[in-house]
């Protein structure tokens, strides 16, 4: 799919309600509610890694539009909320620059070069809120007693509120299919220890740069954490697909 060259957000003409330009400050407050988390020196961090492009002063200072502050809130969505690494990020947002669909995103998603929509922000970053025990097993059709060893086995675990998460969702609902072919969650405890020790690699990988405290350090290490194990997951799923067409050679 694809769509003609538009502008970029910087070039059009004014409009009242868009053309507020935002310090870096005013940045961080802006998304603070989404990513609390998010610092000055990750911006920049995103800034050399060509996924935003603020305008300058002729003093130097950042000026960043609308449009790059649901840009950036966009990028962070794809990173927290789908653990993309930032080259593939770089690459999803490249081909939305060209006006191309990335197959990263939902078929729905809008495009358009240079410019990451309201809608299209908001569809990526709505990050569902947390699930209360009754919603989980409503939402995956669970029982109480699977929910149960299931965090007896540590595959779901509850926050300290007692809330569970997309990801817990999305666990029940794949043991849900696997207990279609009589696996149990009994049978899912390596799985568990599998990923503790994938965890485990990439703990001890990132150890040497973790000593570093500054907020730039912490941010590398974050994307490096994430780019790791995206790798691992892709190693992990080219043994099984490789194994499991041997069986249809068979």
């Amino acid at each position: 799919m694809s769509v003609s060259p538009m502008p970029k957000p910087k070039s059009e003409a004014a409009d009242p309600a868009t053309s507020h330009v935002f310090t870096i400050s005013e940045v961080l407050r802006e998304l603070h509610d989404d990513f609390p988390d998010l610092t000055a020196s990750k911006l920049r961090f995103l800034e050399e890694r060509d996924l935003v492009e603020p305008a300058r002063t002729a003093s130097g200072y950042r000026k960043y539009c609308a449009a790059d502050v649901e840009r950036l809130r966009f990028v962070l969505a794809l990173q927290r909320d789908r653990y993309m690494p930032l080259d593939v990020i770089k690459k999803t947002m490249d081909a939305l620059d060209a006006g191309e669909q990335p197959e990263e995103l939902p078929d729905a998603a809008p495009v358009g070069p240079r410019e990451v929509t309201t809608e299209m922000a908001e569809q990526i970053t709505g990050r569902i809120r947390p699930l209360s025990r009754k919603e989980l097993r409503a939402q995956s059709g669970a029982t109480r007693g699977m929910l149960d060893t299931l965090e007896k086995f540590r595959i779901i675990r509850a926050d300290a509120k007692g809330h569970y998460s997309q990801h817990d969702l999305k666990a029940v609902k794949a043991v849900r299919v696997l207990a279609r072919y009589g696996l149990e969650p009994k049978h899912l405890v390596n799985i568990r220890r599998s990923a503790d020790n994938e965890l485990d690699l990439i703990g001890r990988a990132m150890a040497p740069h973790a000593a570093r405290k500054d907020a730039a350090a912490r941010a590398r290490v974050a994307e490096s954490s994430k780019e790791m194990l995206q790798s691992l997951k892709d190693l992990r799923a080219s043994m099984m697909d490789s194994a499991v067409e041997s069986l249809d050679k068979d």
